[in-house]
């Protein structure tokens, strides 16, 4: 869901002196809640005063994402079906952070990586934690590099997973990014930040 027309329609009329004003919430109602998922309709008031209800929130629980690089530089990645895209898709591994606390979304990162590959890595690095959806969603992705990644053992599927492991190298990634070979938004900008974190590869502005 967008703001109106008419507000669209102002912010491009031109620069404002006084700034991005914030909105206000009023209300909000509980739709669905469960392990999974809390969806609720709020109610909110710009700050041009403008009444926006309902405004749909998801209050989800951070998730986390994992460039795992092995020492012949491939990526560990994985390929399941996404009922949205109706097609087996190429993500990287990753889940929610299901606890709270120091350490929480290392564990997090490391334990999603080993039960949907069968990985380990030599340590988990983060490097960046942009919102997922900001106007719609409140929970952080968590991005991590992890180095010296290896298979040490068999994957640890949940009942409803059916996930295939692959491992491009870095250099079919980055020639098939531009083709669509990655079609999740959120984690075509995990494998960029991630190879730059890692040192494999370099932006210079021009």
């Amino acid at each position: 869901m967008s703001a109106p027309d008419d507000l669209g329609a102002a912010a491009l009329t031109g620069p404002r002196t006084e700034g991005v004003r914030p909105w206000r919430k009023t209300g909000e109602r509980s739709l669905v809640r469960d392990r999974w998922i809390d969806l609720r309709a709020e109610a909110w008031e710009t700050g041009r005063g403008v009444s926006l209800d309902p405004w749909y929130m998801l209050h989800w629980r951070p998730w986390v994402h994992v460039v795992a690089i092995t020492p012949d530089d491939r990526v560990v990645m994985v390929r399941q079906f996404r009922p949205g895209a109706a097609e087996a898709l190429l993500e990287l591994p990753g889940g929610i952070v299901d606890e709270d606390g120091e350490g929480a979304i290392m564990r997090a990162g490391e334990r999603e990586l080993g039960e949907e590959t069968g990985y380990t890595a030599e340590d988990f690095i983060p490097y960046a934690a942009p919102f997922n959806d900001p106007a719609h969603a409140t929970n952080r992705v968590h991005f991590l590099f992890a180095r010296n990644a290896r298979p040490t053992g068999a994957q640890r599927l949940d009942e409803a997973e059916d996930i295939q492991v692959e491992t491009p190298t870095i250099t079919e990634l980055l020639e098939g990014l531009p083709r669509g070979m990655v079609a999740h938004a959120s984690h075509i900008g995990t494998l960029y930040l991630g190879l730059l974190a890692a040192g494999r590869i370099a932006v210079t502005p021009r």
